[in-house]
């Protein structure tokens, strides 16, 4: 299986992406817990690139490519937004009263938490984030 889409850098988008993810979903016939945790993972790596990744105000497209191999489910974001790797980040602390922490670093945590492997390259003026996930089909 292999599937891609577009989207334009709005938060309004997010819901073609909770889409994507259905759609997935039911062609490899996951449970809906990990379909909701995939979403998860997605919206939150989408949204911070709709976010942070381009100057307010400016347009421009982020590419979602989806492939599961049987084992593995492998999603990349890709955009052409500002350099950012959220894999360096240090992983926030959930024992942290949530009024007492900084800001930025929970989703990432979440993220790396859901799936079972998370990289960040640059490559040719392109943010490339590979998230994996091996399922049991």
């Amino acid at each position: 299986m292999r599937k891609e889409l577009r989207i334009k850098n709005k938060i309004s988008e997010l819901e073609r992406v909770a889409q994507f993810i259905e759609q997935i979903g039911e062609e490899l016939q996951l449970d809906m817990e990990l379909q909701m945790n995939l979403n998860l993972v997605m919206e939150e790596m989408v949204s911070n690139v709709i976010f942070y990744a381009y100057p307010k105000d400016e347009d421009s497209e982020i590419e979602l490519l989806a492939k599961c191999d049987g084992k593995r489910l492998t999603f990349v974001i890709s955009d052409q937004g500002k350099e950012f790797d959220p894999t360096a980040k240090e992983d926030a602390d959930p024992d942290v009263n949530p009024a007492e922490r900084e800001i930025g670093g929970m989703g990432i945590f979440i993220v790396k938490n859901i799936m079972n492997q998370v990289t960040y390259q640059r490559l040719e003026g392109r943010n490339l984030l590979t998230m994996t996930k091996e399922i049991e089909n």
